[in-house]
């Protein structure tokens, strides 16, 4: 933890915005006003939803929108209460006991969304006609899409209800176990978070020291790691074969509003560019330390002989809500809201959930946000970031329960352009040119992590899932799999030594949410194009305008799919050009570095 950041000065969100606490009588109450409303909406719909018409198909989405608030604001007070101390066993307990009543009320409404699928397409034209269910339409459309895949209702509800003790409680095994893991590191042992911090020390010795720590300790709970990816691979497998997916990444396309053919073309464009990226940068910075090659535990490391810059609590909110206000006051009064009513956890403990997310939560009430702050530069742009989703999920909310939710392909927009103003706001304030090489090299090097590492850890995940199937996966096998995409995205100029290989056992991405990653390098190219207009159109006096566009879009939640987004703007991912013209974004400023 950096000198100038003491634990008590670091905030600790206040959840009584949901309830007092996980002992309230309120939870009781709020569970069994769900179980009657649930009773009452299938004694009034039940077995007739295929054939409503739409106003009443409207009225009755109304109530299945009041449910689902009701049961999101359960299950998500009792996420966060989770995330924010695993290690209590008490807090487990509720969490299992929440999961586990939510998923036998929500089997219970299963019916609703099965049955809308069920009508025939010349309902579900009327249906999306009807200025009734204009509000609608959108869910109802994107919900069809999924019709093709859609199983028996018996099926459907064993599968759902299978859930809470499949998937869901070999996810809880991973972060119980991840959240136990120690590193013996001085006197008292580190979190995950806290020695991965000490990997972009200052002094070489110190990463040098510190590097093998995390494998060690991941191999020493590698065969748990393995056999937990594994289940959850082969369970995915089942599924996509009953449903029909071609593919195992199809599915969180589809979920994702976007096709097979957009993603592969992502996928292309960036490890095509590889060379002109992640090579070429990494061997610019080999020799900016002396190096022939660096080794892994390098990437992370401050450029020599530039005076470090830590940020407090307050210089961090200060830098990232200044960079909000100038692009827009309405997204930094917001984003202000977040540290007046302690909607952050920012303090690093025992049994915290590593990392860094964003939770929407519901509408009712609003979203958290959890960062490690650690004082250092990037720790401000983890803060920026999460912040983005957080101001996106509160203007999103308008839209309701059923339309706030974001597709992944758009919900990076919010959180990596408020970075991006972060980034010139930090770059602008600073004088000293070393320090500005160093920022700039910085956010090089978080663009190359947002777009280059997760294509390479997308594309560890569609080599785990394919040859999944021709059976399990020892954990050697999956390690070499984990060198063999990393070395293809860092290059030739970056050392992986044997005990790199259990690296990938960390990332929760790939055990709650498969093949979310792609998602930042669509969003971090997304965003590169994104302020590249915003900057045309504030040299031609037009910001306010685009300032404008861009606070209807993040308030239109999941209305639209993402080429019509971002058609106001000028701007269509379809095109191979558009990725490209994001990646030469990043290769600009790599060319700036070199120049300098």
């Amino acid at each position: 933890m950096a000198a100038n950041i003491k634990k008590s000065a670091l905030p600790v969100w206040n959840l009584k915005d949901f309830y007092e606490n996980h002992t309230s009588p309120k939870i009781a109450q709020d569970s069994k006003l769900a179980e009657t409303l649930i009773a009452n909406f299938t004694k009034l719909y039940g077995g007739k939803v295929a054939a409503l018409p739409a106003s009443t198909l409207a009225n009755a989405l109304k109530e299945y929108e009041i449910i689902s608030d009701l049961l999101g604001k359960l299950g998500s007070y009792a996420q966060l209460l989770y995330a924010g101390d695993m290690s209590k066993p008490d807090i487990a307990q509720f969490y299992q006991n929440m999961q586990e009543t939510l998923t036998t009320l929500s089997s219970r409404l299963l019916f609703f969304t099965l049955s809308i699928n069920k009508a025939s397409e010349v309902q579900a034209k009327k249906w999306l006609a009807a200025k009734e269910l204009t509000h609608y339409a959108p869910w109802v459309r994107e919900l069809r899409a999924l019709k093709p895949y859609q199983l028996s209702d018996d099926i459907e509800k064993l599968l759902h209800e299978k859930y809470v003790a499949g998937r869901a409680a070999w996810s809880r095994h991973f972060d119980e176990t991840i959240s136990d893991l120690r590193f013996p590191v001085g006197k008292k042992p580190l979190a995950m978070e806290e020695v991965l911090h000490l990997m972009s020390d200052s002094k070489e010795a110190v990463r040098l020291w510190k590097a093998p720590l995390p494998c060690a300790v991941l191999e020493k709970n590698i065969k748990t790691f393995a056999l937990i990816t594994n289940t959850l691979a082969k369970d995915k497998e089942i599924e996509d074969q009953w449903r029909g997916f071609k593919r195992p990444i199809s599915s969180r396309n589809i979920a994702n509003q976007v096709e097979d053919e957009v993603v592969d073309a992502l996928m292309s464009s960036v490890r095509k560019n590889y060379p002109k990226l992640t090579h070429r940068y990494y061997k610019m910075k080999a020799k900016w330390l002396g190096k022939k090659q660096l080794a892994y535990w390098d990437r992370a490391a401050p450029l020599p002989r530039v005076p470090e810059r830590s940020y407090n609590w307050d210089e961090a909110q200060e830098l990232v809500l200044s960079s909000y206000n100038a692009f827009s006051p309405t997204l930094g009064k917001l984003g202000k809201t977040f540290f007046d009513k302690n909607w952050i956890d920012a303090q690093i403990r025992s049994g915290k959930s590593p990392g860094a997310f964003a939770h929407p939560t519901v509408p009712s009430v609003h979203p958290y946000l959890l960062v490690n702050f650690q004082g250092r530069a990037r720790d401000v742009m983890t803060l920026a970031h999460e912040l983005g989703h957080g101001v996106h999920q509160v203007l999103a909310a308008e839209q309701g329960a059923l339309l706030a939710d974001t597709p992944l392909t758009l919900a990076e927009t919010a959180s990596v352009f408020g970075e991006q103003l972060t980034f010139r706001e930090m770059l602008r304030r600073e004088k000293n040119i070393a320090r500005r090489k160093s920022i700039l090299a910085g956010k090089v090097e978080d663009m190359l992590a947002t777009v280059a590492r997760q294509v390479a850890m997308c594309e560890f995940e569609v080599r785990v899932h394919n040859e999944r199937k021709q059976g399990e996966l020892t954990s050697e096998r999956i390690g070499q799999i984990w060198v063999d995409v990393q070395s293809e995205a860092l290059g030739p100029n970056v050392k992986l030594t044997p005990e790199y290989r259990h690296f990938w056992a960390y990332i929760p991405h790939f055990i709650h949410t498969p093949f979310y990653v792609y998602a930042y390098a669509f969003g971090d190219c997304l965003v590169n194009s994104l302020y590249a207009t915003y900057e045309k159109e504030q040299k031609k006096g037009q910001g306010k305008s685009f300032e404008q566009k861009y606070i209807t879009m993040l308030s239109s939640g999941g209305r639209y799919r993402h080429k019509e987004l971002l058609a106001p703007f000028g701007l269509d991912p379809s095109k191979p050009s558009f990725w490209q013209g994001g990646l030469d974004v990043v290769a600009g400023l790599i060319d700036e570095l070199e120049g300098m």
